[in-house]
């Protein structure tokens, strides 16, 4: 079975409702018999899904296929061009224009509709017409309400015109979104685990891929990196290609090697790649192939518009209440209860990340849905409880991971020599690595307490408490990690005692999930947050409020869940020489300097797990006060976030082992390496 074979029974089903809708919307695009205020919006509306009607057609029909690249760029501009910078600032996509065009009552209403409709694009690509469906008919009931309101005596604007109340169209929404729950959960889980859904495997190893039309077939915005990286890549020779599959799907190998994790046992790998790196994935999937793994796929673009995707984050704020998120999460326990051998088959993601694009800092918008105080409750329970219900079918501690990242083309003009330079980064010398930060972590273990400061402006001041161990000679509380689930190499880790670990954290500048932080400031006591702030707006309450929203994750605080010391000198100078630290992915960043990750432990829900470090000392560190909580209260044990913060090393004065006995040692002194041992980390931040 292919993905074709499994909507076409779900089509078939679509059919006759498609019909009706596209015949009702044909009305509706040559005029909307509304208020004056909402009939360009329902006329533009119905006019954008009529086009992707009439793709859907096209692409059964087969006929996309044969259309000129011109054809094809014309049609994926035509697609996005509404959220594109330039238009957006008049897109009723946009809040803040929706709500000044269509006012108060039901601007917000209209836009997350807009935007919802707007997700049926890649849909239409994949053949989903039960999904381009369902939309038009929410489309064609809200219409409908406006309709009847303009002929029949209801609530009247002041300009004397007929709407509906804000409770009907209030109510249209939860229950469209209530009552298609099991659909659009179904399908994101389904296209998790099932290799059946094989639409993104159909391209990346059925299509032509010195032919970039390609591209467009996935319906995503295509913008110039995908063409560049595609094309880039298309010059490489075989050999390069496979050498950089090679140390992906090593990594991944590997990982559940060192972890004592079975992979005989599992069938299916999920691969997350950006578009444009279809040759690369060719080439890991058939080394997954080798070890027994089909893919799952799930293919990335380049933001049409970062500030669109920033303005719909919390779009379910209009909507989302208790019994609507209980739907959710029964819908996605009762799918993984019937497709549980296929659950207990995935082994885990194999993540290709990009960056270089420009450092996004987003205008925050009143007009914007927000969770309210109660919803940020309930997201958090949500988090909570599908993390226990997909771990439960996925189970943590038999998956593993890898991780890799590339730059992409608008990182500059240097991208070909940067792009190379990555790709020495990611193979470093595994054994050199292994060797120098065995002596970090022979030190760190003698530790109490590990103290780190920052020099000029930066303000870190931060007691570390480490986990005191009871047999030296077999444990260890830090991970030597080298390049296995997390290319490249660089790091030692530990999971800290909460008690004791006190003071202040700072950067000065550090892009966390492609947002940009100024003069980021968090302040400890105990191993938890206590106080937050940033420059990034002038006022505080909006700094706080981007904190908390994107990485507190709407929590009341969070603990330090990890203290690692990066290592990779290398990539550091590779940042510092063509001026990208600000572009770098948390990734590579977490190498270039001490990191601290708040949220969970690296070894969130597998804390019963003994690993061991290459010199064969059992990890020791893998809990602390908040995750023991697992064994009374899952939700309160874990927060389903985990967010590295990195002081590179030119921010750094002094990494310092305070011993029991009071006596110290510095690992890092004025932002170099002291230790006996590790002095070759030097050579790249002293060229």
């Amino acid at each position: 079975m292919s993905y074709s074979e499994i909507y076409q029974e779900l089509n078939v089903q679509a059919a006759e409702r498609f019909a009706l809708m596209e015949e009702r919307i044909a009305e509706i695009r040559t005029k909307a018999e509304v208020a004056e205020t909402f009939a360009d919006y329902f006329e533009q509306t119905a006019d954008f899904l009529m086009e992707l009607a009439g793709l859907y057609r096209q692409n059964v029909a087969g006929t996309l296929a044969a259309e000129s690249m011109e054809a094809c760029e014309q049609r994926n501009a035509r697609l996005y061009e509404d959220i594109f910078p330039e238009a957006y600032e008049r897109s009723y996509a946009n809040p803040e224009y929706a709500i000044s065009a269509l006012g108060e009552a039901f601007g917000a209403a209209l836009c997350l509709m807009t935007a919802h409709i707007r997700s049926s694009i890649r849909e239409v690509f994949r053949g989903n017409l039960l999904h381009l469906t369902i939309a038009m008919e929410l489309f064609v009931e809200v219409y409908n309400a406006f309709e009847c309101s303009f002929h029949e005596n209801m609530a009247e604007m002041s300009d004397g015109s007929k709407v509906p109340s804000e409770k009907e169209i209030q109510q249209i929404i939860y229950w469209y979104f209530h009552d298609y729950s099991e659909i659009f959960y179904e399908e994101s889980i389904r296209r998790l685990i099932n290799p059946n859904e094989d639409f993104e495997t159909d391209i990346a190893m059925n299509a032509d891929l010195s032919d970039l039309r390609y591209l467009y077939r996935y319906g995503a915005y295509i913008g110039e990196n995908e063409k560049r990286i595609a094309a880039f890549l298309n010059r490489m020779s075989e050999e390069e290609i496979q050498a950089m599959a090679d140390t992906y799907t090593e990594g991944y190998r590997i990982g559940f090697e060192v972890t004592g994790k079975d992979l005989s046992k599992k069938q299916v790998v999920q691969i997350r790649y950006p578009i444009g790196f279809e040759r690369m994935v060719r080439a890991a999937i058939q080394n997954f192939e080798k070890m027994g793994l089909k893919p799952t796929m799930l293919a990335t673009g380049t933001a049409a518009n970062k500030q669109y995707d920033y303005d719909h984050k919390e779009d379910r704020a209009y909507y989302m209440d208790k019994a609507y998120l209980e739907r959710r999460l029964e819908v996605t326990k009762t799918y993984f209860e019937e497709e549980k051998k296929l659950a207990a088959g995935m082994a885990g993601p194999a993540v290709i990340e990009v960056f270089g694009e420009e450092p996004f800092s987003p205008k925050s918008k009143r007009e914007a849905l927000h969770y309210t105080d109660k919803q940020q409750q309930l997201y958090v329970y949500e988090l909570g409880q599908a993390g226990q219900i997909t771990n439960q079918y996925i189970k943590g501690e038999e998956r593993s991971f890898t991780i890799i990242a590339y730059p992409v083309p608008a990182i500059g003009e240097r991208f070909e020599e940067i792009f190379a330079e990555t790709v020495k980064i990611n193979t470093l010398d595994y054994m050199l690595y292994r060797d120098m930060q065995q002596k970090i972590i022979d030190v760190l273990d003698e530790a109490d307490r590990v103290h780190i400061t920052g020099k000029g402006a930066n303000k870190t001041d931060l007691y570390v408490n480490i986990w005191k161990l009871k047999n030296p000679e077999k444990e260890t509380a830090f991970e030597n990690c080298v390049a296995d689930v997390n290319i490249p190499v660089g790091e030692v880790f530990t999971s800290p005692v909460l008690e004791g670990t006190t003071g202040k954290l700072f950067v000065s500048q550090v892009y966390l999930n492609e947002l940009k932080y100024k003069n980021l400031e968090i302040d400890f006591k105990d191993g938890m947050i206590v106080d937050y702030t940033c420059t990034n707006f002038e006022d505080e309450a909006e700094n706080q409020k981007y904190i908390r929203d994107n990485v507190l994750k709407h929590h009341e605080t969070l603990p330090m869940g990890e203290f690692a010391i990066g290592t990779n000198t290398t990539a550091y100078r590779m940042a510092r020489d063509f001026d990208i630290a600000d572009k770098l992915p948390i990734l590579i960043a977490e190498k270039t300097g001490p990191h601290f990750a708040v949220g969970d432990t690296c070894y969130s829900h597998e804390e019963d797990n003994i690993s061991y470090n290459p010199d064969g000392k059992a990890i020791v560190a893998r809990e602390n006060a908040v995750s023991a909580l697992r064994h009374e209260n899952m939700e309160q044990a874990y927060f389903n976030c985990h967010t590295d913060i990195t002081i590179p090393y030119d921010e750094l004065d002094k990494i310092t082992v305070i011993r029991k006995d009071g006596s110290t040692v510095d690992i890092i002194a004025d932002g170099r390496f002291v230790l006996t041992g590790t002095e070759k980390l030097n050579e790249p931040l002293d060229r």
